[in-house]
């Protein structure tokens, strides 16, 4: 594809999620390299504006997900400042086109990373870790889309929501959650779902970042990925999360 096609993509997603409507599926079928192109030329929108880049977001992380997909790595997307939603804030219904959210883990990156790294290494470049909560996007008419058009769309991110930061040291391996709304519980699931381990979800994204010639700096905020199935949302609800250990976060949906 030319570049001049790229952008013009780009920048018709960019506004299909600025504007909250709903825009028709790709055309064409393209490759996943020019999907990530897409995908940065669409978040180069949003930086335009003025929004910052604060870290990444991990898609697929389930391996049942990846048999669904036919794929054999996982998805990732960009987070910007904009996305961040305060704990117990609100946010409308409105601004988006499907919304769903699903429970995740969120890394605090203390120290650069990037590249083919182990666990040990992951590890020691955490700062902080943090029950979250994703809210994701499909712009796309109908909710129908391709493993590439997910991509493009910035792998479906919106907004997320961040619990209390904790200590690095805290055992990640198989903690209970349950995602509940209006204090009724939605999802049952548990840390061990995200790949085995969330930890292994950061060793990817070291891997997946490099590969794209970035890096995971001091600062940067990595969501680990789903660890349930994502539940679509609905006017008038209060969603939280209570992750074992790690703490709750929570938001409001207005009409």
């Amino acid at each position: 594809m030319k570049h001049a096609d790229l952008e013009a993509i780009a920048t018709r997603l960019d506004g299909a999620a600025r504007t909250a409507t709903a825009t028709p599926q790709l055309e064409a079928a393209i490759s996943l390299a020019h999907a990530y192109a897409i995908q940065r030329l669409n978040i180069g929108g949003r930086l335009a504006r003025g929004e910052r880049r604060i870290g990444i977001k991990m898609g697929f992380t389930s391996r049942a997900k990846m048999v669904q997909m036919g794929v054999s790595d996982l998805i990732w997307g960009r987070l910007t400042s904009d996305m961040l939603v305060d704990d117990g804030a609100s946010i409308r219904l409105g601004d988006y086109v499907h919304p769903r959210v699903e429970p995740e883990v969120a890394f605090l990156v203390g120290r650069r990373l990037a590249g083919r790294v182990g666990a040990p290494q992951a590890l020691a470049a955490i700062e902080a870790v943090a029950p979250a909560l994703e809210i994701i996007d499909s712009r796309y008419e109908n909710f129908r889309f391709s493993l590439t058009d997910v991509v493009a769309d910035n792998s479906s991110s919106s907004g997320f929501v961040l619990g209390p930061w904790r200590s690095p040291a805290t055992d990640l391996d198989n903690l209970g959650l349950v995602m509940a709304f209006d204090g009724r519980a939605e999802a049952f699931g548990s840390t061990a779902a995200i790949l085995g381990h969330p930890l292994r979800s950061l060793v990817a994204a070291a891997r997946v970042v490099a590969e794209a010639g970035e890096a995971l700096e001091p600062g940067d905020i990595v969501l680990a990925g789903g660890a349930t199935a994502a539940s679509a949302l609905r006017a008038g609800i209060h969603v939280s999360l209570e992750v074992e250990s790690l703490g709750r976060c929570g938001f409001h949906v207005e009409g």
